[in-house]
C-alpha cells in the first residue's frame, strides 16, 4: 500500500505545478465555462485514472530508464517518431514555463524581481537532476501531500463561505479569458497537454517498481487524486470567481484573503510544486538522450537548464501557459491515441510470443 500511495502521490507531483496550483490552468481550461466546467472536470477525473494507470504498467511491464524504448515499443516506427518528438518537445517547453513560474511566484508573493525566482529555481533543478531517480521521486513525493490538504481546505473553505449560487457566478466564469473553444474540447486538451507532460517521468517512474500491479495502481490512484484536485480547485476558484476575476494566480489570492500568513504558506507550496515539475521535466529529457549520472549527463543538464533559463525570460508566465500548453494540448492527442492501444498492442505482442514459443518447443 506504501508503494502504492507513493507512486500515486508521485505522478501528481509530476504533472501538478505552477500553472495548476496556482488556478492559472484551472481558470483557462474549467472555469472559464461555468457550470459545464464541472462536467469537463469530471471527464478530465476518469481519463487521468485510466491514463495514469496505463503509463505506470507500460513502464513496470518493460522495466524502462527512458521514455524511448516504451513509446517505439507501443507505437511503431513511425507513429513512434512523431510521439518521441512530442514529449521530447512538451519536457522542454514545460521545464522553460516552470523556471519562468517560479520567478512569477516570489515576485507576486514578495515583490522580487523574477529573475531571481528564475535562476534560483534553475540551480536547485541541476542540483536535484543529477540524484538518482528513487530520490527524485521520493523529493516529487514528499510535498505533494500538503498541496493537496491545503486545496481541500480552500475548496471546503471557499464553498461555504460563498456569497452567490453557482449559478448566478457562471456568467461572471464565462467572462475569463481562454483560449479554448468549448468544455469537452477543454476537459481532452487538458488530460492530453498533462499526460505528454507526465508521461516521460510516469513511465521511468514505473519502470523503477518491479511488481506491475503496484505500478498500475499507483498510478489509477495518482491519475484519480490528480482529477479530484481539479475538481475541487474548480469549485474553489468558481465559488469565489467574482472575487479572484483578474488575478494571474487565483488559488493564492484566495488564501491571501483569509490570512497572509497562509498566503506565505502557500506561495511556498507554490514554489515547490514548480520544482516538482521542473526537476521532473527536465530529468526526463535528459535521460531520454544519455545515460543518466555520467559526466556527459551532468553537462548536458547544465546546458539545457541554462538555455531553458535564458528562453523564461520571454514573455512572462502567464504568457507562456496560455500559449505553450493548450498547443501541446492539441498535438499530445497522438500520444493520447498511443496509450489507448497500447493494451491491446502488448497483448497481442504476448500472444504471438506465445505461438512462436510453442512452434519452437513443438
Amino acid at each position: 500500500m506504501f508503494r502504492i500511495l507513493k507512486i500515486g502521490s508521485a505522478f501528481i507531483g509530476i504533472i501538478v505545478g505552477a500553472g495548476f496550483a496556482s488556478g492559472n490552468e484551472i481558470v483557462q481550461y474549467f472555469t472559464s465555462f461555468g457550470t459545464l466546467g464541472t462536467i469537463a472536470a469530471i471527464l478530465s477525473t476518469a481519463l487521468f485514472a485510466y491514463l495514469g494507470m496505463t503509463l505506470t504498467r507500460l513502464g513496470s511491464r518493460t522495466q524502462t530508464t527512458s521514455h524511448k524504448e516504451v513509446i517505439y515499443k507501443i507505437s511503431g516506427p513511425y507513429l513512434g517518431l512523431v510521439v518521441d518528438a512530442i514529449i521530447v518537445f512538451t519536457l522542454f517547453g514545460v521545464g522553460v514555463v516552470m523556471l519562468a513560474g517560479a520567478g512569477s511566484v516570489l515576485n507576486q508573493q514578495f515583490g522580487f524581481e523574477p529573475y531571481i525566482g528564475n535562476l534560483l529555481m534553475a540551480v536547485l533543478v541541476i542540483g536535484t537532476v543529477m540524484m538518482n531517480v528513487q530520490r527524485v521521486i521520493a523529493v516529487i513525493g514528499s510535498i505533494t501531500p500538503f498541496l493537496v490538504l491545503t486545496i481541500i481546505l480552500i475548496g471546503i473553505y471557499s464553498i461555504f463561505t460563498m456569497d452567490s449560487s453557482f449559478a448566478e457566478l457562471s456568467p461572471i466564469a464565462r467572462d475569463l479569458d481562454t483560449t479554448l473553444p468549448n468544455w469537452f474540447i477543454s476537459a481532452i486538451n487538458y488530460v492530453s497537454f498533462n499526460i505528454a507532460v507526465g508521461a516521460a517521468m510516469s513511465l521511468v517512474m514505473g519502470g523503477a517498481e518491479k511488481d506491475e500491479r503496484t505500478a498500475a495502481l499507483g498510478g489509477l490512484v495518482g491519475g484519480f487524486g490528480l482529477g479530484i484536485m481539479i475538481l475541487i480547485s474548480h469549485l474553489a476558484i468558481f465559488s469565489k470567481v467574482n472575487v479572484v476575476s483578474g488575478y494571474d494566480m487565483p488559488m493564492l489570492k484566495l488564501v491571501d484573503d483569509i490570512s497572509p500568513f497562509l498566503g506565505i504558506f502557500m506561495s511556498v507550496i507554490l514554489f515547490g510544486m514548480v520544482f516538482n515539475t521542473a526537476v521532473s521535466m527536465f530529468y526526463a529529457f535528459v535521460a531520454r538522450f544519455t545515460v543518466m549520472h555520467t559526466k556527459k549527463s551532468d553537462i548536458m543538464i547544465v546546458v539545457t537548464v541554462t538555455i531553458g533559463l535564458v528562453l523564461s525570460f520571454i514573455g512572462g508566465f502567464q504568457y507562456l501557459v496560455s500559449k505553450v500548453y493548450p498547443f501541446i494540448g492539441y498535438i499530445g492527442l497522438f500520444l493520447i491515441a498511443a496509450l489507448i492501444y497500447a493494451p491491446f498492442k502488448l497483448a497481442k505482442d504476448k500472444r504471438m510470443e506465445k505461438v512462436v514459443v510453442k512452434k519452437v518447443t513443438s
